[in-house]
């Protein structure tokens, strides 16, 4: 039977469990919304013994992997999944990274860790970069009045559209044990993208504000710390995926103007 468990159904984890039951499958997983509590050592247990495809989408903690940790024991499954974060690659001065580069050189060390402890028990990790979708984006946080453009004219990062995580994700559920980069095809800067969605929205972007002068948060200061593009042609060409969202362009249209079912 195809059945998938997910452990921590959150924003990501949501939208691939609604695209493997558009295919017929079974999901179940953990989280707040979920058929179980990730403390439910006996439901989760059982659970896991009737489930064929295992995916994780916790974040680690400060002592590893909490999933591994708990129910690492439980985990006999000939398929794993694990959502990891391209952050893995750390720093690259806005060079080109693809799965064969190094891990573990960035300010993410514990997710680094994780996601070598998932890969050496032959998971597929599907490595995102900035995620966005409905209620998560560019159009949300001008909105909102938090938008920012930064003074930083070489800073450049890529990004995924939570659909296409979901799509790349159901389309590895019976591919190879490895990493995949599940990126669009456009790194381009966060002040391109706030730009965009100024225009889609009719309003004026934000001023062009120095890093210091901005009120940024310690977690927002540090995603200007590092600058890379992420080239996703393995998942391409070993999953057969394509985003939807090739662009920030086309996936800020689609949040803004959804289609109709």
């Amino acid at each position: 039977m195809a059945h998938l468990f997910i452990f921590g159904l959150g924003y990501s984890a949501k939208r691939i469990r609604a695209a493997a039951e558009g295919r017929g499958w079974t999901v179940t997983g953990t989280g707040s919304e979920a058929e179980f509590a990730f403390e439910d050592d006996r439901g989760v247990r059982a659970e896991l013994r009737m489930a064929s495809h295992i995916l994780s989408s916790v974040p680690p903690g400060q002592s590893g992997d909490p999933v591994l940790e708990r129910y690492g024991d439980a985990l006999g499954h000939r398929w794993f999944g694990y959502l990891s974060s391209t952050g893995v690659y750390g720093d690259t001065a806005g060079a080109w990274v693809d799965e064969s580069a190094p891990t573990g050189l960035g300010r993410r060390s514990a997710r680094s860790e994780a996601d070598a402890a998932w890969l050496e028990r032959g998971a597929r990790v599907f490595r995102l970069p900035g995620i966005y979708g409905p209620g998560r984006s560019a159009l949300d946080r001008i909105a909102e009045g938090r938008a920012h453009r930064i003074d930083l004219p070489e800073q450049v990062f890529s990004r995924v559209h939570v659909d296409d995580i979901a799509s790349g994700v159901v389309a590895g559920l019976e591919a190879p044990a490895g990493a995949y980069n599940l990126a669009d095809d456009l790194p381009a800067s966060q002040n391109a993208v706030i730009e965009e969605a100024s225009r889609l929205l009719g309003v004026p972007a934000p001023p062009l504000l120095a890093l210091d002068a901005a009120g940024l948060s310690p977690q927002a200061r540090a995603f200007y710390a590092e600058n890379r593009r992420v080239a996703n042609g393995k998942a391409k060409r070993v999953l057969g995926w394509r985003p939807a969202f090739p662009t920030y362009r086309e996936g800020l249209r689609a949040i803004l103007r959804p289609t109709s079912p």
